[in-house]
Order: C-alpha cells, then structure tokens, then sequence
C-alpha cells in the first residue's frame, strides 16, 4: 500500500530521524501512535492532494533507544524542529493516539507553524485505566480494530523494539487526566478535527466529548464501525472527512455539531 513513500532522514535536537514522504500539495505532517511509524491506505489517499510527511519519532522503530527526551512537551519541540529541518514553514498536523499528545503540545508551542490539527483517536485525555495496545498480534487486532477479521494480520512484535517503545511511551504519556495540560487546550489557536471510531476499545469514544468542550474552535467526529486505527480500518471515511476538513479548515462543512460518518 505504500510503495509511493519515499525514505529519508533529517537530523534535528541531536537526533537522526526517519520520515517517510509522498505526494504534492500542502504539507501534512504525521506523528504516529505508541506502535510507532505504521503507513496506513489513509496515508496513500491522502497524498494525493498532500504532501504527507510521517515521522519516526525518536525512540521508535530502528532509531536507538531514546533515554533522553523526558517529556512529551520535549518531544514535541524535537518533532518541530524536524519539521523546520525539512523546510515545512507552516503545515497541517496529523496525530494518532500517542501522537495525538504530542501533536497537542506541538500546537500549542509553535502556533505560527500549525495550520490546522487532525487528532485521530488521541491519547492526551484517557479514561481511568487505559493501556496501549499489547500481546500478540492477534490480540493487539482485537484491540485496534473493530472487525480484525477484515484486516491483513498485523506484524510480529519485534520484542526489543517493543519494550524499547513501551518504556518511553510510558515515561512521556503522562496521567489519563492532567487538569494542567487540559486548561492550556483553551489557548489552541489551531481549528482542530478530533476523530475517534465508535469502537475504540483502547480509548473510550465518550473522552472526544473533553476536546470540543475545551479547544476553541474543535469539531468532533464519530466514525461508524471503526475501533482505535480509525484510518487503517476505514481509510476511505477517515479520508474524506479529513481531506474536507483540511481544505475548509474554518468553514468545515461539519460544523460544530456533533456529527457520526456512516458507511
């Protein structure tokens, strides 16, 4: 599904970091989930009217192990300095779960840069309990998708990548709910699209009801029969609903009402 990215690497705050690229048009960068830099066929559609820029995040996949960013505030501030590497001046900004955090305090520290946020499935505002996906790959199927028996078997777990990736997640997350970090949402000067499909399992679809209440000018969305990886399971709807977003941004055609994509 993703023979058109193209591989490269851009050196910023110290570290050597992987990115993946393709398409034209305006930029649209990615920051990926705990799981690391996965292409998904939502990548594929959206770069055909974007350039899609998807990095590995310090400390995922084959990138050493990252015993130096403390902080997603931190991480953050590294993830815009790669993007300032790459030339992108202003750009549109993707994140998915974990990333959905980071793609927050990105916004929120470098406002002249974001043109508009994609938060797909975020994991910055969480129900008592939640967990990133773990186990087997069948297990970790059950957790992502709505319908795993529809999807192409996930990968095998690298078990050195995993554990790697899992004890930086969980220094960097933070708490399910952190009052500091939801009161500075109110100071989002990016329009904002939050997106999570009626059957996450990982992190509950009721917790998007926090990011409209809190970021000024946020549209939440509601994708019909999808569970976590909203843009692996149902690329088509993910897609349309953002590449709608991405070229309205102010004026969305879902407005700010509460809104559920059907099939």
């Amino acid at each position: 599904m993703s023979e058109a990215f193209q591989e490269g690497f851009v050196e910023a705050d110290g570290f050597r970091i992987r990115y993946r690229e393709a398409g034209n048009g305006p930029a649209l960068v990615h920051l990926h989930g705990a799981g690391g830099l996965r292409l998904t066929p939502a990548h594929n559609l959206l770069a055909k009217n974007h350039r899609v820029v998807a990095f590995e995040m310090p400390g995922f996949g084959q990138s050493p192990e990252n015993t130096t960013t403390q902080s997603m505030p931190e991480l953050a501030a590294t993830m815009a300095e790669a993007a300032d590497s790459l030339g992108l001046d202003r750009y549109n900004l993707m994140g998915t779960s974990f990333g959905g955090k980071t793609a927050l305090c990105l916004a929120l520290q470098r406002p002249e840069r974001v043109l508009a946020l994609i938060l797909e499935a975020p994991a910055a505002i969480r129900q008592q309990g939640a967990r990133p996906s773990s186990g087997t790959p069948e297990e970790r199927a059950r957790q992502l998708y709505a319908h795993p028996e529809r999807m192409p078997p996930l990968p095998a777990a690298d078990p050195a990548i995993a554990a790697k990736q899992q004890t930086l997640v969980r220094r960097l997350i933070g708490p399910d709910r952190d009052p500091e970090f939801e009161a500075q949402l109110r100071n989002l000067a990016a329009p904002a699209l939050v997106l999570f499909g009626t059957y996450d399992r990982l992190i509950a679809p009721e917790m998007g009801q926090f990011y409209k209440e809190l970021i000024p000018n946020c549209h939440l969305v509601f994708v019909y029969d999808a569970g976590h990886a909203i843009g692996a399971e149902r690329p088509e709807a993910f897609v349309e609903v953002v590449a709608d977003f991405l070229e309205r941004h102010e004026a969305f055609v879902i407005s700010r009402t509460e809104t559920v994509i059907h099939p």
